[in-house]
């Protein structure tokens, strides 16, 4: 498939609001997603030519988005203090307080798992085939991970 500029142009059109809320779910911080979608579209875009079908765009951008974000988290562990990391959430409304709260009680596999599923839309399988995990594992993971969340997000009832 020959992808030139239009064509990643109207591609990536497609995804780039999906993109910020995977990078946000991951980054728990608005300036960090952007930067991160910032540096895999450029990322993408520069290796578009590698891209064999347009049908396997949005999960090889996602695959880009991914790898961004974990460099960016393991290089910003290195230099702040964790009580840094913590204080400093400076979230977007893009995802709803309780969502984002909620998240933060699952481990960074978990957070992963259940945006990759919930944000970018991809099925066990694929997830599997990202992480090297069979999927059943993936299955599973994925449902304690929304087990974890469900006290979480239950509606109040008066």
């Amino acid at each position: 498939m020959k992808c030139n500029r239009d064509t990643f142009i109207l591609m990536y059109e497609t995804v780039y609001k999906d993109m910020y809320r995977f990078a946000l779910s991951l980054t728990k911080d608005s300036h960090d997603a952007k930067d991160c979608v910032s540096e895999a579209v450029l990322k993408a875009y520069e290796k578009r030519e590698q891209l064999q079908e347009k049908k396997a765009f949005k999960g090889w951008i996602f695959t880009i988005l991914a790898n961004v974000c974990k460099k960016h988290f393991r290089e910003k562990a290195k230099y702040l203090p964790i009580t840094y990391l913590d204080e400093k959430r400076n979230y977007d409304y893009d995802l709803p307080l309780d969502v984002r709260r909620a998240l933060e009680n699952l481990n960074e596999e978990e957070q992963l798992i259940v945006s990759l599923s919930v944000f970018a839309g991809y099925n066990s399988s694929e997830i599997g085939t990202y992480l090297k995990v069979n999927p059943s594992t993936i299955r599973s993971k994925r449902s304690r991970a929304l087990q974890k969340l469900a006290p979480y997000l239950a509606e109040e009832k008066e």
